[in-house]
């Protein structure tokens, strides 16, 4: 097959004889490759981590969270109401907070979770994500998240003590009042005391998995009943928790809620609950992107410099072809084809690589850790067991797009004064 006059000598140029130059194409095309590579691979992983962090929070999370400032007392009330708003589909109560936990003298400060099993597998399915046991919320029962059961080093059919702050200002009364009290009185005080920081104990029947890690490591669930006796609330909850028939569309029902709590009720959606996380990642994407991408601009100026180079060599080359009657159009070509073949397979090969590493990341991963102990993407860190990753196509296309032009571009100034070239000057000593 012939090939046009301009793309031949082109080509030609890439692989010359006796010169260095195919070694400085190569360099072009290996830092092209590597800008486009690392591009594909931080900003699918950015991606997937936006995505999998707004999965995973609702799966766990609720749409929307019902709460106060204090405790919610008219909660059945407000219950009632919240059904009936449009979009909303479940509704159950909860109990919420810090408590310390104790298992052969190993002591976490996880959250609590009181919910109604039976109206929280309506808002969230906390079924599905059971690793070990089963979700039994019946009497003086628990479940724990994988990493809180592994800190603990406890499996299902432990008994776990459990003390709760909600009774903090009893303890210290209690305190102040043996300090004052002597005798048959101080003994009297130190049973009240005992009585008072006496622990729950409660069996574990079950160990979820989430695969995010703050979930599974500071969640422990117990029924209603239990939180509301930890924190001494009798009949009174934390809040309501909400699930919609749309999640992206929470924030409409969310309005609707609103209109009717009083201060110092007030509800959030999960948007809402999170946006320091979400807006974080937006921020760091697009900055990674920008910073990122000066990569393939340094590499574009590493073509432009070898095609300064074979212009200044090939003088003599272009004073003949003009002499011959070639125009600058074609001039231009030669080496504006040089930038673009360059820039071509630069992009292709970085694709491929690009897409490869992200097929095999959560291996690369493994293969460090266990290899050279580098850890990447500690999910103590980012939350995540797994590296995520989500290929966007328009993302995929606007990158190597945007790097075979800044190739082309960056070609197109040699190419310009190479066929501004007087054929007379350039031949004048020949």
């Amino acid at each position: 097959m012939k090939l046009p006059f301009s793309l031949f000598l082109a080509l030609r140029y890439l692989k010359p004889k006796r010169t260095f130059l195919s070694i400085i194409t190569l360099i072009s095309v290996m830092g092209v490759m590597l800008g486009v590579t690392v591009l594909i691979l931080v900003i699918s992983v950015m991606t997937g981590f936006d995505r999998e962090l707004r999965q995973k929070v609702i799966d766990f999370d609720a749409h929307i969270l019902v709460t106060t400032e204090d405790v919610m007392t008219n909660w059945r009330e407000l219950n009632a109401k919240i059904q009936k708003v449009p979009g909303v589909v479940a509704t159950a109560p909860y109990v919420q907070g810090p408590v310390i936990v104790d298992f052969e003298n190993r002591r976490l400060a996880p959250l609590i979770r009181g919910i109604d099993p039976e109206a929280e597998e309506k808002v969230v399915p906390i079924h599905k994500f059971i690793k070990e046991g089963k979700l039994d919320l019946e009497g003086d029962s628990a479940v724990l998240g994988i990493e809180l059961a592994r800190k603990l080093k406890i499996r299902v059919g432990d008994k776990l003590k459990v003390y709760s702050p909600g009774n903090l200002s009893q303890v210290l009364d209690g305190l102040k009042k043996l300090e004052d009290t002597k005798g048959a009185d101080e003994k009297k005080a130190i049973d009240q005391l005992r009585e008072v920081v006496l622990p729950k104990d409660l069996t574990v029947t079950g160990i979820f998995e989430t695969g995010h890690y703050s979930h599974d490591a500071d969640f422990l669930i117990v029924p209603l009943f239990i939180g509301q006796e930890l924190y001494g609330l009798e009949d009174s909850l934390h809040g309501i928790t909400v699930r919609t028939d749309d999640p992206y569309g929470a924030e409409r029902v969310n309005e609707e809620i609103e209109n009717f709590l009083q201060p110092p009720q007030y509800a959030e959606t999960w948007v809402d609950m999170n946006r320091q996380f979400f807006e974080a990642i937006r921020l760091e994407r697009s900055v990674m992107f920008f910073l990122l991408f000066f990569i393939v601009v340094v590499a574009a100026f590493g073509i432009m410099s070898t095609l300064i180079t074979v212009t200044v060599q090939k003088r003599r080359e272009i004073g003949i072809l003009k002499a011959l009657g070639a125009n600058i159009s074609q001039i231009v070509w030669v080496f504006l084809g040089q930038g673009m073949v360059t820039g071509f397979f630069g992009t292709v090969t970085g694709l491929g690589l690009g897409m490869t590493l992200i097929r095999y990341r959560n291996e690369f991963r493994d293969w460090l850790a266990q290899t050279l102990h580098i850890q990447v993407f500690p999910k103590e860190i980012y939350n995540f067991s797994k590296i995520p990753a989500e290929v966007i196509p328009r993302d995929v296309f606007i990158i190597c797009v945007s790097a075979f032009l800044i190739c082309s571009l960056a070609a197109l100034i040699p190419a310009y004064f190479a066929a501004r070239l007087d054929p007379v000057r350039a031949l004048r000593y020949e």
